[in-house]
């Protein structure tokens, strides 16, 4: 009942950032009878036990990056494997990146993507450890994630993490054929393109989740080594090939 993937994806947009490849590769688990906190429960659980795993096992490669890449790498590591990740709705992160708008370049408002400076002011500022962002605004996220009693928000949730911002991104699936079809047709698609994904709820559906972790994010946040093209041997970029 719970499958994953391992392997490379493609980015559409053009993002030319020291946290974006035009290639780069994700862990995607998905789970029957799993809900949003099931996911987070999940995903916290999972990235807890890969650092406390790289703690244990590979203290002198760790050592290694905290003296000569990032100083505060190995604090920050024991103190996400002994923290609890904290959790709070988009629109309550809303209102506390307002208490300080006038420093961002980027200016909040409900229904805005979060930008990265708003993401590591949450976690580092903030929460000061990891924190799930919940309950995002249909119009920022896709359209098989389930949609909330309120009709305004999803059950979707980012992951993020000091020094890096979002590292998981998952949501509950909607299940309800109904809901999806309008969703599809509410985003101006085409449900004729989407009927084999359609058939899934059609011939039988239960209440399910996932999530996408970015490998090479990942691998950055270990390491903390600042830009994704030097945890990839040879990385793709936008323009780059």
């Amino acid at each position: 009942r719970n499958i994953y993937t391992f392997g490379p994806t493609f980015r559409a947009e053009n993002s030319n950032t020291t946290r974006h490849a035009a290639e780069f590769w994700m862990i995607e688990p998905e789970m029957a009878f799993a809900d949003l906190t099931t996911y987070m429960d999940t995903a916290e659980a999972m990235t807890r036990y890969i650092i406390r795993f790289l703690l244990e096992n590979c203290p002198d490669e760790l050592a290694f990056f905290n003296q000569f890449i990032d100083k505060g790498l190995l604090e920050r590591l024991r103190l996400v494997a002994e923290s609890d990740f904290a959790r709070v709705s988009y629109t309550d992160a809303i209102e506390l990146l307002k208490k300080n708008d006038d420093n961002f370049q980027y200016k909040v408002s409900w229904g805005m993507d979060l930008q990265t400076e708003h993401e590591r002011y949450l976690t580092e500022q903030v929460f000061k450890k990891p924190v799930f962002v919940t309950d995002y605004p249909k119009e920022i996220k896709a359209f098989y994630m389930r949609q909330n009693d309120d009709g305004k928000t999803v059950a979707a949730a980012d992951m993020l993490v000091p020094g890096i911002g979002e590292l998981i991104g998952g949501s509950q699936r909607e299940e309800r054929l109904d809901v999806l079809q309008a969703r599809i047709e509410e985003m101006g698609m085409h449900c004729g393109d989407y009927e084999w994904y359609l058939d899934l709820r059609r011939f039988g559906s239960v209440k399910h989740a996932g999530y996408g972790l970015g490998f090479e994010r990942l691998l950055m946040y270990v390491t903390g080594i600042p830009n994704i093209r030097d945890v990839i041997p040879f990385p793709r970029t936008c323009g780059g090939f």
